[in-house]
């Protein structure tokens, strides 16, 4: 039997796509493939299935992600402890 295809349209906001794009990408995924994936799940389970997710950071861990690569690349300048002891107090003493 021939593998036949169909073309199905949609339309959606183009920034639900645009995101969508986005996350399939972190997947691996390009959009056919993703939706062919969520069709052939729901047959299986005969109802809109399950969750393929890859968490969406924050701003905040966006940003502390940031501020770790620019200590990293020596951007900004921190102090390192090889005894926690002395980390707590000057830790204690900051104020």
């Amino acid at each position: 039997m021939a593998n036949l295809t169909s073309t199905i349209n949609v339309n959606v906001p183009t920034n639900i796509k645009e995101e969508a794009n986005r996350l399939f990408e972190t997947l691996g995924l390009n959009m056919s493939t993703a939706i062919n994936i969520f069709l052939r799940k729901s047959i299986d389970d005969w109802a809109i299935p399950f969750s393929v997710s890859t968490r969406k950071p924050s701003p905040e861990l966006l940003e502390a992600l940031n501020e770790g690569e620019k200590i990293l690349n020596g951007e900004i300048k921190t102090k390192g402890y090889h005894d926690i002891n002395k980390m707590f107090e000057d830790i204690l003493n900051e104020n």
